[in-house]
């Protein structure tokens, strides 16, 4: 997120919603999240408990189809994702089980169970975007892209499918450029001038500002501003977590996610990967410090998931490539 004329508009905190349990000897676990955010925390959770923990990373999709392909024969016990329509996309298949341990569903709120030209003044909410004051201003990723369709689905779930639509209808006419690249991409073009904002999630600007001295003097050409702070807050994304289905060792697995939830395994991702902790008081990164409060959207984020394919309708519409 950034507020410059180049502004990052919504943000992904780290939040671990889902299940798991203790298996005696080996825990099996699908990650969609890359190996190095969160290996070194599953190493420390083998070593605390005296388990083996097997580790098989890839894209979401890609997992979430062999978990189905598998079946009940799957080895896995542990799905996370990094993105909360596609921990519903599982549970929508059956790959999951519900949570039932009260000691867990306590742990996370209940809403989770990206030369200037722009000032602050001028920016406001999501909705704003559509005005055609913005036009050949914005930059974004493709309609593709799980974290646009859980944006579109949080206007959707607080607006209706009709104003979102026209709201959509309106917005792609203001974008600088066609949708292309990552969140690294539209945070390089604000700084490059191609567009004046850009709405990305927050920890790639965050990790920019640690990264190469290339990558540090492009994200001090932009700033992070917080939409919506007048209303619901800024949109708020997590990764999720979920038992699977036909796990064998959900009580390892459950002992898995109380040690995510942890003040420890949170400080750790608000360290490494700049995301923020959905448990407060826990100990942030000074990045994340200096970017100060914010209010975030209280929306609980399974309507992301469920207004996932309704999202989708209303940007192929809108011609939202």
């Amino acid at each position: 997120m950034k507020l410059h004329i180049k502004s990052i508009l919504y943000i992904t905190l780290c939040c671990l919603c889902a299940q798991l349990t203790y298996a005696q000897e080996e825990l099996n676990v699908y990650s969609a999240r890359k190996e190095a955010l969160i290996k070194p925390l599953l190493d420390q959770f083998a070593t605390t408990h005296n388990v083996k923990v097997n580790l098989v990373t890839g894209k979401a999709d890609a997992l979430i189809e062999r978990l189905s392909n598998e079946g009940k024969h799957s080895p896995a016990d542990v799905l996370i994702t990094v993105d909360a329509g596609r921990l519903h996309r599982a549970k929508q298949a059956e790959l999951l089980q519900p949570i039932t341990d009260a000691s867990i569903l306590a742990l996370a709120p209940s809403q989770y169970r990206d030369p200037e030209n722009v000032k602050a003044e001028d920016l406001s909410t999501y909705e704003n975007l559509a005005d055609s004051k913005w036009k050949n201003k914005i930059c974004i990723r493709s309609s593709n892209n799980i974290y646009n369709q859980s944006l579109v689905a949080s206007l959707i779930a607080h607006h209706g499918i009709e104003t979102t639509q026209a709201w959509a209808n309106k917005f792609i006419q203001n974008f600088a450029r066609k949708p292309q690249g990552g969140d690294r991409d539209q945070v390089k073009a604000v700084a490059a001038g191609q567009c004046d904002i850009a709405i990305v999630n927050s920890y790639y600007l965050g990790n920019m500002m640690k990264g190469s001295e290339e990558e540090q003097a492009t994200a001090a050409k932009v700033k992070l501003f917080w939409p919506n702070q007048n209303d619901r807050g800024t949109h708020v994304n997590i990764s999720g977590i979920g038992i699977t289905k036909n796990a064998k060792n959900t009580d390892l697995a459950l002992k898995l996610i109380k040690f995510l939830y942890t003040d420890e395994s949170q400080a750790w991702y608000a360290d490494v990967n700049l995301e923020f902790p959905v448990i407060d008081g826990v100990a942030s990164n000074s990045i994340l410090e200096n970017w100060g409060a914010f209010k975030a959207d209280t929306l609980n984020l399974s309507q992301l998931g469920e207004l996932n394919a309704t999202a989708v309708q209303v940007m192929d519409k809108a011609k939202w490539r």
